[in-house]
């Protein structure tokens, strides 16, 4: 098995660490106390009863170490999210059981219901990743279930039932699928997707590696040859093209795991970051006439800073500091740290992880799951990262690095300082585990967002935010009617006393991975917001003036007003 490489600024960080390491106890007393926050898991409780298959049985095939996915969705339009996990299957020849994906509905009582055969979905896939979206604008959001093999695109019938319309829609992708987005990338009002590929794999052409020269051991994509992610554009009439060449992002060498939907330069036309593996990250900027320019060198997220590829997994984008621009999260292999990019706005992004504790803090770490979200409602994006190793053989040749691991949790502190605090939130974000994808949801309607994690031939785990809502919040859910009707690719600005609060409604990021589509304001100790706008993919603007916190909100495009679409827990 081919090894990965340290970078020569490894040994810059281990002396951070080691400085970090040599606080005095009273400092480490101090951190390690209750943060006003708390996370539970609330999995058994909640009824969810998952277990991912990866059909692993002694052969060591390389896809049994990536899955799978999770997401946050409101299939039956009842504003409440329930849950989808995303599920593997055994290998031809060794069957030992039947596992299906999961969709779970929310009783709205802190309780869930596994509804996976009523809602037509006990269909067996080798699944990695999902990604929600109304892509036939009916106001019922689709489940797309990305796989080793054909992908799957199942249609909401809106009464609780699904229907798989895969082969009808022409969206039948054969090879190694991973994370996947909605998106309207050519602004037409209806939604468009994007499908990342990895590796070119069968079981016919699985490679033998070694960890210690004598047993199989997984081997790392270096081994396999590349394939190029797909872009697929909706036609109108339920079926999809492959724009793919045509839209100039046929890559055949992409070993592709993650991508984020994201406006880059703030021209409004959404723009693709995709994390390879092995391989250099692409940027994609969008030409506005159906085509992309690949931009990953000149904007510095291709390579690490001493030249080299990483192995990434996750990716994210938020303005993190309030610059008006969104910034990027890529999560990556061991002993190569998280990137967290700053957007400067010029078409150049700098890696401000080396330098903070988000670095200092991943280095030893394998990251999948990744994502900003506002865990205290303060109005910063913090971080949280799903850890894992693929190995599970790695600590005899690497004994500073562990199989299972602890997830990360950066709480943001204002001015680009993040602290760890994974381990003053709850006895049970503390327990290493072999996590995959990572999605936040607000499953009890209490305005505060709960993070939901998936782990490699293991259990689901939810985790409820107690606490979160101390401060105050806004949640927006845009409706398109010229633009698509989920509202992705819409961007929300709150103008508070204290500055503008802005998010943008997408699909995909994180892992294989989707969180909720609405989007959720921290407002901290602010009462109202003196203006909220929202810019439609359109390009229609609505504006609506003070708007009380704590609220759930539904913005129809043109109707510069807001409508509670559900009732807030009083506080």
């Amino acid at each position: 098995m081919a090894t990965r490489k340290l970078s020569p600024l490894l040994a810059i960080f281990f002396c951070a660490t080691l400085v970090v390491l040599a606080r005095p106890l009273s400092s480490l007393e101090n951190a390690a106390k209750a943060f006003p926050v708390q996370f539970v898991d609330i999995t058994r409780p909640a009824g969810i009863r998952f277990q991912h298959n990866n059909g692993a049985f002694g052969q060591k095939y390389l896809p049994e170490t990536m899955g799978a996915g999770c997401a946050f969705l409101d299939y039956n339009n009842d504003s409440w999210q329930d849950i989808l996990l995303v599920n593997g299957m055994d290998w031809p020849g060794h069957k030992r059981r039947t596992s299906y994906p999961a969709l779970y509905r929310n009783n709205k009582n802190g309780t869930f219901t596994d509804v996976t055969r009523e809602a037509g979905l006990a269909v067996e896939i080798y699944g990695m990743g999902t990604a929600i979206g109304d892509c036939d604008n009916d106001g019922w959001v689709d489940i797309f279930i990305s796989a080793l093999g054909p992908d799957r695109l199942f249609k909401n019938l809106g009464n609780g039932k699904f229907v798989d319309v895969t082969q009808k829609a022409g969206l039948s992708n054969p090879d190694y699928g991973a994370s996947a987005a909605w998106l309207d990338y050519d602004r037409d009002g209806d939604l468009d997707l994007v499908v990342t590929n990895y590796v070119q794999w069968s079981v016919e052409t699985d490679i033998r590696c070694s960890l210690d020269g004598v047993n199989k051991s997984y081997c790392t994509p270096e081994s396999y040859k590349g394939v190029s992610s797909r872009l697929y554009q909706n036609q109108g009439k339920g079926t999809f093209a492959d724009v793919t060449q045509k839209a100039g992002l046929l890559d055949p060498t992409g070993k592709a795991l993650g991508v984020a939907v994201f406006d880059s330069n703030n021209d409004g036309w959404p723009d693709l970051l995709v994390a390879n593996d092995t391989q250099p990250n692409r940027l994609y900027m969008n030409n506005k006439n159906g085509t992309f320019a690949e931009r990953g060198v000149q904007a510095g997220i291709a390579f690490s800073e001493d030249g080299t590829v990483r192995g990434a997994m996750g990716v994210d984008a938020a303005d993190y500091d309030g610059s008006g621009f969104a910034s990027l999260l890529i999560a990556n292999f061991s002993n190569e740290m998280l990137n967290l990019y700053h957007n400067e706005g010029k078409g150049l992004f700098v890696d401000e992880a080396p330098t903070s504790t988000v670095g200092q803090a991943s280095l030893l770490t394998l990251a999948f799951g990744c994502f900003f979200f506002d865990l205290d409602l303060d109005g910063r994006m913090d971080i949280f990262v799903a850890n894992g190793h693929v190995e599970n053989d790695i600590n005899k040749v690497q004994k500073r690095v562990t199989y299972p691991q602890p997830p990360h949790l950066f709480h943001n502190r204002g001015n680009k300082q993040f602290a760890e605090i994974t381990q003053q939130v709850g006895a049970s974000l503390k327990i290493a585990r072999v996590a995959r994808g990572a999605a936040y949801g607000d499953i009890d309607n209490d305005g505060d967002l709960d993070v939901l994690v998936t782990t490699n031939g293991g259990p689901a785990i939810l985790w409820r935010n107690d606490g979160g809502n101390v401060n105050q919040y806004l949640k927006i859910k845009p409706i398109g009617t010229r633009s698509n009707r989920d509202g992705i690719g819409a961007q929300v600005r709150l103008k508070l006393p204290s500055g503008t609060l802005w998010q943008q409604v997408k699909s995909g990021s994180s892992y294989c991975s989707q969180s909720e589509l609405p989007l959720t304001f921290g407002l901290g100790r602010t009462t109202a917001a003196p203006s909220l706008e929202v810019v439609w993919p359109s390009g229609a603007v609505d504006r609506i003036s003070n708007v009380s916190a704590n609220q759930f909100l539904t913005i129809q495009e043109g109707t510069n007003r807001a409508e509670a679409w559900s009732a807030a827990k009083t506080k």
